[in-house]
């Protein structure tokens, strides 16, 4: 009997292999692949933030005709540069994915494995408790195999639960492993929509270029007459706009607006450097008073991604630019947060979301644009993003049909108390 048993614990031991040995694959030609692309991402990154230091050297010039064309040249060597990184993290979540999908098949294997041998262990155990003790007693040879067969029973038994366990193990690891391919097949997603949107930056400056060759004749005169225009028509909107919202009066309740502190806001850039600052000075705080500069606006190269500053949902976006004369946001997008505020993102050179959309806080919701030319820059003359904050009550996207040049766009209209200074919610500088 005892060599019936043995048999029966060498049957289960060949089943019963350690999860290590059992999930062991040969992955060295995918760690290869992953490492290489590890260091081909880490040379693009120094390749882009060359470019963006060099874009950056360029748009702090003086402006003229040349600068702008050397900026919009430019522009596209760094947005060309953007798009082989974020092609460069598909490819990297790619193969992610694939490295997940093997130690997931690795994981299955395991998992059948051991289920099968804990059901031979089981019925091992089963038909030994079957017998009676006598029986047991009576068919050994010699007592000292009785006890023997009984502590190996009790062995087996040990190594049964442990196995129980190590197949619980391996199946949270396996529910672990399908939830990080399924965020990672969510990340390719959103990837690819920030790919498509480089993309589209690149032909806007294509033809942003091309335009302003065409309009300037190559000449700076005519280039720096173009800028003097667009800075009367920003300030000419800004009037009429100012002079509308003085007049709606809405009844706000100060207990539907955030107290304001540093960090209600991240930061909608990664690299930040303020070039203007929202109203004026009044006491120890900013206001918006006689139409002066309704935002904070900060430096930004074309085609740098822009990040929601909290989770909300989108509430509108558009393009002033769509219609001819029309000079003021330009293409733009509203976000309505959940605890009383609203923010506003314009001269965008590309939107991403669209009306309706739930964001999260840090989601890329477009690209920075403001650059003379480009669709989108509305009375912008150079590359930035101008940000604005607003009490919810306060605000709505509204046909702005007593501006001069506006008539037929929507844009958000607020009560002039529903502004808010961005940079009384937002980090410490």
């Amino acid at each position: 009997m005892r060599c019936k048993f043995l048999l029966i614990l060498l049957l289960t031991a060949c089943f019963l292999l350690p999860a290590s040995a059992l999930l062991a694959a040969d992955p060295s030609a995918l760690t290869r692949e992953i490492e290489q692309l590890k260091r081909n991402s880490e040379a693009l990154l120094v390749e882009q933030a060359r470019l963006v230091a060099e874009l950056e050297k360029v748009n702090a010039q003086s402006q003229s005709l040349g600068t702008a064309v050397k900026s919009l040249d430019t522009t596209r060597k760094k947005l060309a540069a953007d798009i082989k990184v974020t092609q460069s993290k598909i490819n990297s979540t790619n193969l992610n994915i694939r490295s997940l999908e093997n130690n997931m098949a690795d994981k299955e294997r395991a998992i059948g494995t051991h289920e099968a041998a804990i059901g031979l262990a089981l019925k091992a155990l089963h038909d030994y408790d079957s017998r009676s003790l006598i029986l047991d007693v009576l068919s050994s040879d010699k007592l000292s195999d009785f006890w023997q067969d009984r502590g190996e029973l009790a062995e087996l038994s040990t190594r049964l639960n442990k196995e129980v366990g190590s197949l619980r193990e391996t199946k949270d690891l396996l529910n672990e492993e399908k939830k990080k391919k399924e965020q990672d097949k969510e990340r390719i997603l959103t990837l690819q929509v920030e790919l498509n949107g480089q993309k589209s930056v690149v032909e806007e400056s294509k033809k942003a270029q091309e335009k302003l060759l065409v309009e300037t004749k190559n000449r700076e005169a005519t280039y720096q007459q173009m800028l003097a225009e667009n800075l009367a028509r920003q300030k000419q909107f800004e009037e009429d706009l100012y002079r509308l919202e003085s007049e709606l009066n809405i009844t706000l309740d100060p207990t539907l607006i955030p107290v304001s502190r540093p960090g209600v806001l991240s930061w909608p850039l990664d690299k930040v450097f303020i070039t203007n600052y929202f109203g004026t000075v009044s006491g120890n705080r900013r206001i918006y008073a006689s139409g002066f500069h309704n935002g904070v606006d900060f430096r930004a190269a074309m085609g740098t991604p822009v990040l929601a500053m909290l989770s909300g949902v989108v509430e509108g976006h558009g393009n002033t630019d769509e219609q001819r004369g029309c000079y003021s946001y330009g293409r733009w997008i509203l976000i309505k947060h959940g605890n009383g505020l609203s923010s506003i993102y314009a001269h965008l050179s590309v939107s991403l979301v669209q009306t309706g959309q739930n964001v999260k806080q840090g989601d890329i919701i477009g690209y920075s644009g403001g650059q003379k030319g480009v669709f989108g820059s509305g009375y912008s003359t150079g590359p930035h993003l101008h940000v604005g904050l607003f009490a919810s009550q306060g605000v709505a996207i509204r046909q702005f049909v007593t501006s001069r040049g506006c008539q037929q766009v929507f844009v958000p209209i607020s009560d002039v108390k529903a502004y808010l200074d961005p940079l009384a919610y937002l980090p410490s500088i």
